[in-house]
């Protein structure tokens, strides 16, 4: 070995050393996570409440308006029968009230704003019915999730028999949540696509506009 290859043996060691340590920096750089971009990408929260009050055309068309509402889709629940279809939960005989089921973000809206414009913008004081709407689908229904919604369902029925918000008793049920059957696909948006239909045009149309007007700062920009 030359005195010139002994004079560069430290020196090739201390680049090899070097050169190790960083790819060794710039792997573990690679594969941390990145905490802030993780918090960005962080799934927005979201639960799940379940109303039944009426005709579902004019539940989906108040609240899917509400901020902090993903989604109010109109259904079917509390019935005996597996997946209804409409003209079956019209006879009456499936036990099935006419459903909105609604996701939300908790940290934009409450379940008690939920409730409270249930209470408010639907009649929970007729027993099977709403408006000129009449039977057993029509019946004014909370079906609660967990138990702290059964809860808060209970202290907002309280508190609005308390106000006298409306004439009679509230005798909307309380029952646990079983299983939502999603509406035919006509049943969406219902009130959007038909505005001129006599229905939509005579029942619905002022119910939402009351709606806009009592809750116009909850209402999606």
């Amino acid at each position: 070995m030359t005195d010139t290859m002994r004079a560069k043996r430290p020196i090739l060691a201390a680049l090899l050393t070097l050169t190790l340590a960083a790819l060794a920096a710039g792997g573990a750089s690679a594969s941390a996570p990145d905490s802030k971009a993780g918090a960005s990408q962080k799934a927005p929260e979201k639960a799940t409440a379940t109303f039944a009050a009426g005709c579902f055309w004019s539940m989906e068309a108040i609240f899917k308006q509400l901020k902090g509402v993903y989604s109010a889709s109109p259904g079917y629940s509390g019935g005996k029968v597996a997946h209804p279809n409409y003209e079956q939960v019209c006879t009456g005989t499936t036990g099935h009230a006419e459903t909105l089921n609604i996701v939300f973000d908790p940290k934009v809206i409450t379940y008690k704003d939920l409730l409270e414009v249930l209470f408010t913008m639907r009649d929970p004081t007729s027993v099977n019915r709403q408006g000129n709407d009449e039977g057993t689908e029509y019946r004014s229904v909370i079906f609660y999730h967990n138990d702290e919604q059964r809860k808060e369902a209970k202290e907002m029925i309280a508190k609005f028999n308390a106000s006298h918000v409306w004439p009679g008793s509230i005798v909307t049920e309380v029952q646990p949540f079983t299983v939502f059957y999603k509406a035919e696909d006509y049943h969406v948006d219902y009130f959007r696509l038909h505005p001129n239909e006599g229905y939509c045009r005579t029942v619905i149309a002022p119910e939402v506009a009351e709606f806009r007007t009592k809750f116009k700062a909850k209402l999606k920009k």
